[in-house]
């Protein structure tokens, strides 16, 4: 018997978790932390709705901290099976899931002084730096296009899903008694003809499919119109002599956005100003990117062969120490501060944030998804005013929504790529990593201009016999 159950990521866009159980034995399907309110996170992030220890192994799709983060957890609950992935993936988790580790304790800090308040006992942090060194040893890596082994019943091919460095849409050949099923996972897929990655992958026809749905009803606007929206933020800021505070995730916007800023120098469409990318992950990863070069685009790759460097240009500055990062809060020249995280929820962003954020001549520029309850999101959504370190905030500074940068296929590309399943073989898809809104747009669409039946979206806990 084959049984998929979704606990993780169903009507949401965090925490993605999903189990496929195969004769017997368990796969693990990507391994999630859930974000949103921090109180929340940290409780919902304490636990497993099901046994780790009686997991037989997992596949990650990419290392993305809502596909893995709570992977090190796993390991402290008993698991001991091997995790497989790209050769980048690993790499990637690496750093990421260590600097998880440092937030988790920053978490604990946190919750701590409201359970002080309320005379509630301490809590100690999700997991530790041992707990993640201790997961990293379980890892196995495997390369695109490569049929690997998961279970004696199941094998996995990794196909480039264009999202990140190393991330992968993920091909199940599934033998069950008499019959052999093949299940697409695409994990996050990403957009065709993006700079830095190759475009994503198609995996041929499937009996089942397990979709994200970002983006499910919404277009991004093409390259050129992101870099003249790009041109027009930083100019129209620099005018009022103001600052370009810009949230993004360390490991994939960060690299894209500074390759779109090296594109508008060369071109002269950006005044002279410097630009800080204020992350030590963000950092530690684009020195991941140079090493990979099997996963890019033939334009980067090529720079990358020959020693160029497309994560560079005159002006940038790659900041690790906080001294240095303290000191930016102290200018008032214009520049450009990209800093993480993303979604406004940790790390030095909420230093930038707290100094700028009721200044009327600066701009937060937003590149991405922002996931409900998230200090993103209510930046987005333009409250009046936000909460930053448990202190109010005016939110005067100019906002500018730029999810065109996201590393997330739009509602087209998601139908153009489930196009291309043959739809009399297809006999269930299940949309999964979305708010159930944007969901809800990308089944009508499914049914509507695909002829597609048989979609389901999964609130977490459901089970589906395939």
């Amino acid at each position: 018997m084959t049984e998929l159950t979704f606990h993780g990521a169903a009507r949401n866009v965090t925490g993605s978790s999903h189990l496929l159980r195969v004769n017997g034995s368990t796969i693990l399907i990507d391994c999630g932390l859930f974000q949103g309110r921090r109180a929340e996170s940290f409780e919902k992030n304490r636990s497993f709705p099901f046994d780790p220890a009686a997991i037989d192994a997992m596949v990650l799709s990419h290392a993305h901290i809502d596909h893995s983060g709570k992977i090190p957890m796993l390991y402290r609950h008993g698991f001991r099976g091997p995790i497989i992935c790209t050769a980048a993936t690993r790499d990637l988790a690496n750093i990421m899931l260590l600097d998880s580790a440092f937030l988790q304790q920053k978490d604990a800090e946190f919750v701590n002084k409201l359970h002080e308040k309320k005379g509630l006992p301490p809590v100690e942090p999700i997991y530790g730096m041992d707990d993640v060194v201790d997961a990293l040893g379980s890892f196995q890596t495997v390369g695109y296009h490569r049929k690997t082994a998961v279970t004696p019943d199941v094998d996995v091919t990794f196909h480039d899903a264009g999202h990140i460095l190393g991330s992968a849409v993920c091909l199940f050949e599934i033998r069950d008694e008499d019959r052999t099923l093949q299940l697409c996972y695409t994990g996050d897929l990403g957009r065709p003809d993006r700079p830095i990655l190759r475009d994503p992958e198609h995996v041929g026809d499937v009996d089942y499919l397990i979709s994200e749905s970002t983006y499910g009803g919404r277009v991004h606007l093409q390259s050129e119109a992101i870099l003249d929206r790009l041109e027009d933020t930083i100019k129209r800021t620099v005018s009022r002599s103001g600052k370009i505070i810009v949230p993004a995730f360390s490991v994939g916007r960060t690299q894209e956005l500074v390759y779109h800023l090296h594109e508008l120098r060369e071109a002269d469409r950006m005044p002279d100003i410097p630009v800080f990318v204020d992350s030590p992950l963000s950092v530690n990863a684009t020195q991941i990117f140079r090493i990979h070069p099997e996963c890019m685009d033939s334009e980067a790759r090529q720079a990358i062969l020959t020693h160029q460097n497309p994560f560079s240009f005159e002006r940038l500055r790659y900041i690790m120490h906080v001294n240095e990062s303290k000191e930016l809060n102290g200018r008032t020249d214009p520049m450009i501060i990209i800093s993480s995280s993303g979604m406004c929820e940790g790390g030095r962003i909420l230093h930038h944030l707290k100094n700028n954020i009721e200044d009327e001549r600066n701009t937060i520029l937003i590149t991405g998804y922002n996931a409900e309850h998230t200090l993103g999101r209510r930046i987005v959504e333009r409250n009046p005013v936000v909460r930053i370190f448990g202190e109010e905030y005016e939110l005067n500074a100019e906002v500018v929504v730029l999810n065109s940068l996201s590393a997330h296929a739009d509602r087209n590309e998601l139908l153009r790529y489930h196009g291309r399943f043959d739809r009399e073989r297809l006999a269930g898809s299940f949309l999964v990593h979305g708010d159930y809104d944007q969901a809800q747009k990308l089944r009508h669409g499914m049914e509507e201009e695909l002829g597609l039946r048989d979609i389901m979206i999964p609130s977490p806990g459901d089970s589906v016999t395939l």
